[in-house]
């Protein structure tokens, strides 16, 4: 078996990723709100600043139900792995402002 999988991954095209400057520096965000329909997951990444009743969603992500769904295994396995080394992360009270978007959603 682990002679197939040897060979699927030797088979398997390799993508050339490109990371530009702008992106690698990233975009700070202290919340996420997350919507769904039946084709796709919506992740929207917001900076929430203490004070300031207003704020912007600085990038938008939308992916498949699939890769929701390896996203958020891919994440789980990171942040275990993150806990064994660092010890466990501790979720704090606040949840953010609730924040209704109309549609099937959560926040993170």
């Amino acid at each position: 078996m682990k002679e197939k999988k040897d060979a699927d991954r030797q088979q398997a095209p390799q993508i050339n990723i490109e990371l530009t400057e702008d992106v690698a520096e990233g975009t700070y965000s202290n919340l996420v709100m997350l919507a769904h329909s039946s084709e796709e997951f919506i992740l929207d990444f917001i900076r929430v600043m203490p004070g300031v009743p207003k704020a912007k969603v600085k990038s938008r992500v939308i992916v498949s139900p699939s890769h929701a769904k390896r996203l958020l295994r891919a994440l789980a396995d990171n942040i275990e792995r993150f806990e064994r080394s660092h010890g466990e992360i501790e979720e704090t009270g606040s949840q953010g402002p609730a924040i209704h978007f109309g549609i099937p959603g959560g926040e993170a």
